[in-house]
């Protein structure tokens, strides 16, 4: 397969050539990073390591939320291998920014990551040398898997998820999808149920494990001495000192409808209520303006705010969500009022937030099941259950204080995954040779 896999490469790149290069070169996402990708590798982008430094391991990630997913284990490697050589790859320019932000200062380097063709795989890997590969959740590439395996080095899975809908794929594909599988020397699941699903593509049982999702030790809460109106002075000043914030997070296209319409119902009620919105493309935010002015609301944007504080903020920044999740009364989890699969819920929840989202969590199930059935979530359907469940936090106490305690106890219950990863991983580099 991977023959097949390689020719039908080289054919489409013959066929759309053409056009690729002139797409390089207009689109901002492309431009500049291509020819790294390709595995023309710039001097001095990836060093060579110093004498007497540890073991190599290289890290990928695909975009924002799989980079966000590896800080804790980057942090955790670094802590416990402080001479390790920790070389950290994002696919999208998104996610090598917020790399750039968070993981570069527990990285010896940060780098785009290769294309999965055969001379950049090959070339990257002969650059970096890794004693070994850890793949964050999924962006599973044939050549990639395939060219570690050929050298000898090591591959784990950590913080592996399986969506319905892909198991459904890779047992309908198994014919290609299992040997690319059978490349990993371990398998990290964050469920038993995603354990056994790779069992049930007829992987070997000793390789998979169900280590925990290290969303759970991503999350840190703010110190309890700390006062929340301080942290949202500093945090959002352009919004009124006195307001009550709910926070929307990762939002899409088609849900801030909903959103602005059922604030300003809420506004007639609670006038002190504001909303910050992040949608998940910042791109977006002057199509929220617009949407906001429709409804007789103003907004100003985190990245231009207004003269004088507001009611509502539109955050246009890439890395700052978590921490104003902790300024929230209540926080809703975009990408699941409409069918995107929704967003990381515990980085409210770890604040003890109450959290709400839409039926579409399938990314974050079993997060979001164990939310609900600990208390600390609620699930929405339309804007007439958004308005209502926002209403009854705002306005009963002691229900929101047993959501919000619910909610931060599920996170602190669930800590402790890192610890376990580390030690699977110091036992792969101690490893004297891979699976066949």
């Amino acid at each position: 397969m991977i023959f097949v896999y390689n020719f039908l490469q080289i054919l489409f790149l013959a066929i759309g050539l053409p056009l690729l290069v002139p797409l390089v070169l207009i689109r901002r996402k492309y431009r500049g990073r291509t020819m790294t990708r390709l595995g023309f590798i710039p001097a001095g982008i990836i060093p060579a390591p110093p004498p007497g430094r540890g073991k190599i391991i290289w890290i990928h990630a695909l975009s924002v939320g799989e980079v966000t997913s590896a800080l804790p284990l980057v942090r955790g490697i670094r802590e416990s291998m402080p001479t390790a050589v920790i070389i950290f790859s994002a696919a999208t320019r998104t996610g090598m920014e917020v790399a750039e932000q968070y993981i570069r200062p527990f990285a010896d380097q940060i780098t785009p990551a290769p294309l999965d063709l055969l001379f950049a795989v090959n070339r990257y890997i002969r650059t970096i040398r890794p004693d070994l590969f850890i793949l964050v959740e999924s962006d599973f590439w044939p050549n990639w898997l395939n060219q570690l395996r050929r050298h000898n080095i090591p591959a784990m899975l950590v913080n592996g998820r399986m969506s319905d809908r892909s198991f459904r794929l890779y047992r309908r594909f198994r014919f290609f999808f299992k040997p690319m599988f059978r490349c990993l020397t371990l398998l990290s699941m964050q469920t038993e149920e995603g354990a056994a699903q790779m069992r049930q593509l007829g992987l070997p049982g000793q390789r998979i494990l169900a280590l925990g999702n290290l969303k759970y030790d991503t999350v840190q809460t703010a110190p309890e001495t700390e006062d929340r109106q301080d942290a949202r002075r500093r945090a959002a000043p352009n919004i009124i000192e006195d307001s009550i914030v709910w926070v929307c997070g990762s939002t899409h296209r088609g849900e801030e409808e909903i959103i602005l319409d059922a604030y300003a119902r809420l506004k007639a009620g609670t006038d002190r209520l504001a909303l910050i919105i992040a949608p998940r493309d910042i791109g977006r935010s002057r199509e929220i303006m617009h949407l906001a002015e429709a409804r007789g609301l103003q907004a100003g944007r985190r990245t231009a705010p207004p003269e004088r504080p507001g009611q509502m903020l539109i955050l246009d920044t890439i890395g700052e969500l978590a921490s104003f999740y902790r300024l929230a009364r209540v926080a809703f989890i975009g990408g699941s009022l409409v069918a995107r699969g929704g967003h990381n819920p515990l980085e409210a929840a770890a604040h003890g937030v109450p959290v709400l989202f839409g039926p579409h969590m399938e990314d974050f199930r079993e997060i979001a099941r164990d939310l609900v059935q600990c208390g600390g979530a609620a699930i929405v359907n339309s804007e007439a259950d958004l308005t209502r469940a926002v209403q009854r936090i705002l306005d009963d106490d002691r229900g929101r204080a047993s959501m919000s305690a619910a909610a931060a106890g599920l996170v602190a219950a669930n800590a402790g995954v890192v610890a376990r990863h580390l030690q699977e991983i110091e036992r792969l580099l101690n490893k004297p040779s891979v699976v066949p």
